[in-house]
């Protein structure tokens, strides 16, 4: 069997498979959203992770003052921005999980159901 027999169609069906993706990612956006923008989104629960990330560097900056080393402000400055950042990251991350799981959902459903058409093109049932 020739390379381009085999390589042609599968790179035809790998394009069919990313298309389902991006279209059912944009339909689980759109549908979580229900008309919102998205930048608004982000706007939103950017300010709800604030009050964690606050919470995030004063922990991070209490921990710089631990045990028998060294107490300087540079370091308790840099353990704070770094827990700060951390928990702003994890704290943007869990209020978009409801967006993500809907992407996440629509586009796998899209994706089956190319993989189911192309399993019928590939093996027709004959139900004579």
């Amino acid at each position: 069997m020739p390379a381009a027999t085999w390589f042609l169609p599968n790179v035809d069906y790998g394009r069919k498979l990313v298309h389902s993706a991006l279209e059912g990612a944009r339909s689980g956006e759109q549908t979580f959203l229900q008309g919102k923008t998205f930048h608004l989104f982000v706007d939103q629960s950017a300010w709800q992770a604030l009050k964690p990330a606050a919470f995030a560097a004063c922990i991070g900056a209490l921990g710089a003052y631990s045990g028998r080393r060294h107490r300087s402000r540079g370091r308790a400055l840099a353990y704070g921005l770094l827990g700060g950042t951390i928990g702003f990251g994890l704290s943007l991350v869990w209020q978009s999980r409801n967006l993500t799981s809907s992407v996440a959902s629509c586009a796998w459903k899209r994706v089956s159901r190319t993989r189911d058409e192309h399993w019928l093109e590939k093996n027709p049932i004959d139900y004579a």
